[in-house]
């Protein structure tokens, strides 16, 4: 993907830019068509063999077992109610292992939770309030990034959102809405918040959250996965949650 470029464009936007306002420097284009043009020689990305999870972006191990394949498929639209804070765990890893983000539509975005919870904000571009022009930047993001994180898209149109999904499958991005997604691919749901930390007085520090996650969705996803997680747990970071006890069913006889 022309990350470089979309970012180019993105940060001369007054309000747009990355995370940490820190980027690589894109390789000069006419050194690197130089070398192609011998024999023999390539790019990293012209030589390597795609594996069998090449259309997989990773997650954080706790999150694997609530995806179809282990990872977020890219072309896929992925709706994510419920909790914020899953949303942003849903990039951790892919950005740390080299993938770009942007974010668009979360003005109030909290950059150290981010953080916290492994987001290299390195990897990530800044679109705070795209206004009237939500379309056309989701657009220009989808063309540019391997995820697109979307805030509430109140108003959308239906035939405008099964457009961006048919555009997120050509490009091959992954289009994470926080909040409803008319015609997702994956919904992801959090419910049963639990906090940990206080005393029964109302004393204490807040340590971890306990909440269930369950997805659903088509094809492999058509039958609902849940999964215990700790969001965030006591160090701030995802982590597996305890299993909820399974109930005893009483049969007569």
């Amino acid at each position: 993907m022309a990350v470089p470029e979309a970012l180019a464009g993105l940060t001369a936007i007054p309000g747009v830019g990355t995370a940490a306002q820190l980027r690589e420097p894109a390789p000069d284009a006419e050194l690197l068509a130089g070398l192609t043009a011998i024999p023999g020689v390539g790019t990293a990305a012209q030589l390597r063999e795609p594996g069998p999870d090449a259309e997989l972006l990773a997650v954080l191990p706790p999150l694997a077992a609530l995806l179809p394949g282990g990872g977020l498929r890219r072309g896929s639209t992925v709706a994510v109610r419920g909790a914020r804070s899953l949303v942003l765990a849903l990039l951790a890893a892919a950005t740390r292992n080299g993938s770009w983000a942007a974010v668009t539509g979360l003005p109030d975005l909290g950059l150290a939770a981010a953080a916290e919870l492994g987001v290299d904000l390195e990897r990530i571009a800044l679109v705070p309030d795209p206004g009237a022009e939500l379309v056309p930047v989701v657009s220009a993001l989808v063309d540019g990034f391997d995820v697109v994180v979307l805030g509430p898209a109140r108003g959308l149109a239906p035939e405008t959102a099964r457009r961006l999904a048919g555009r997120v499958r050509n490009r091959g991005t992954v289009l994470l809405a926080a909040g409803p997604w008319p015609g997702a691919d994956l919904e992801l749901q959090v419910s049963g918040r639990r906090w940990h930390g206080l005393t029964q007085d109302g004393y204490g520090h807040l340590k971890s959250r306990e909440v269930l996650a369950t997805s659903r969705g088509r094809g492999a996803a058509a039958r609902p996965r849940t999964v215990p997680l700790q969001l965030p747990g006591p160090e701030g970071a995802l982590a597996g949650g305890a299993a909820p006890p399974r109930r005893l069913v009483e049969v007569a006889g």
